[in-house]
């Protein structure tokens, strides 16, 4: 299969129009209003090989109460927490009835070269175990190859493995090499879960990077992702999700997505059901510039729980 759109970049252009949401002014209230949904957006990620049951634990904790000292306008609880298909279990047994989500990678996370039985396997453990999201990886080898058939049917078939978890599919773009190609494995992704049935909005993401590999997110390549699903959403009316991943460290780099979120596919996108930052080291900088904006001083760093 090969997208049924052909989409070329302007690369001189997308860097452009992406560097201009960095100049847009934001008042003070309008900073700690999207700071606070900055927060709410946020999946906290722990994917190390020294993972532990109570790193997940310290995790999920931190998932529900970002910050833990007094405050009189309580810090909104983050969107989910991903873990690997291992932890979930704990993950689950944590977050039950909090409202936060649970999420985990499969699919051979973060290569995407294992055999495809294998790969679903994975997703099947995961969502018995309680995911209610998976962070897929496509197989970038089988992309950049020209199988993007294959690339397409790996991706339908994970997606009925799903069994009504959400989906959240990482092109790893830092490996795709052009804005073209990133613009093709959007387009490719979304039609492929199109193709496989009805969606809702919100069920299927795309997303950036798994963080493993550099550069991860950046503005360019998030605005081909979400000019994939502006373009997506006019012919079908379907809300695809949005997930940049890796590299967003600061509150001020967190805001600039947002504004070019906003300018790009609407408020309708400005909700944790259809757009999320992955970065956990953003946590602590979102949490020190509310504080900074409700009470007029930085807190130190190690007021913090670590992310």
């Amino acid at each position: 299969m090969q997208p049924s759109r052909n989409h070329p970049v302007d690369s001189v252009m997308v860097r452009q129009r992406a560097a201009s949401f960095t100049s847009r002014s934001i008042k003070t209230e309008a900073k700690l209003a999207g700071i606070r949904l900055a927060i709410s957006m946020l999946d906290l990620t722990t994917l190390e090989g020294k993972d532990s049951p109570e790193k997940v634990r310290a995790l999920c904790r931190k998932a529900v109460r970002p910050y833990e000292g007094p405050i009189d306008h309580p810090v909104p609880p983050v969107a989910a927490v991903c873990v690997y298909p291992s932890h979930v279990r704990t993950a689950a047994k944590m977050l039950t009835g909090t409202g936060v989500h649970v999420a985990s990678v499969a699919t051979g996370f973060p290569s995407g070269q294992y055999p495809l039985e294998v790969r679903l396997r994975d997703v099947t453990a995961a969502v018995e175990s309680g995911a209610d999201e998976i962070d897929m990886v496509i197989n970038r080898g089988a992309f950049l190859s020209g199988r993007h058939g294959e690339v397409a049917e790996e991706i339908r078939q994970v997606w009925q493995a799903c069994d009504g978890a959400h989906l959240k599919i990482i092109l790893e773009t830092g490996e795709l090499e052009t804005y073209d190609n990133v613009r093709r494995a959007s387009d490719l992704a979304i039609e492929a879960v199109d193709s496989a049935g009805v969606l809702q909005d919100g069920d299927v993401f795309i997303k950036t990077s798994t963080g493993k590999i550099s550069p991860a997110a950046t503005m360019p390549v998030t605005l081909v992702m979400l000019e994939a699903i502006r373009d997506h959403f006019l012919s079908t009316g379907v809300r695809i999700g949005m997930k940049p991943a890796g590299g967003i460290r600061t509150a001020k780099s967190a805001l600039h997505y947002l504004v070019m979120v906003k300018e790009t596919l609407g408020d309708e996108w400005l909700t944790p059901d259809l757009f999320r930052f992955g970065a956990s080291s953003l946590t602590n900088d979102l949490l020190r510039q509310l504080l900074k904006g409700l009470t007029g001083r930085y807190m130190a760093m190690h007021d913090f729980s670590e992310a």
